[in-house]
């Protein structure tokens, strides 16, 4: 899976609101309810139409980028 199989951003879908691909749930929403010490079932209930594997592999793509080294 892609990065274009996760995201969309579409100006015409929350106003370019980068969300998960296929819904109209905004990823930065997976953050806020980590952040808010909610678990991942917890946001898969609230927001059914976004798959665990898509979360999963969001989090996944996330965190690689976060620490991926910064070439000098």
């Amino acid at each position: 899976m892609n990065a274009n199989d996760l995201i969309t951003v579409d100006p015409d879908v929350l106003g370019g609101t980068p969300v998960f691909k296929g819904t109209r749930v905004p990823v930065k929403t997976l953050f806020d309810y980590l952040e808010g010490d909610y678990t991942l079932e917890e946001f898969l209930e609230c927001f059914p139409s976004v798959t665990r594997d898509m979360a999963c592999q969001l989090l996944e793509r996330s965190e690689s980028a976060l620490l991926a080294p910064v070439p000098a």
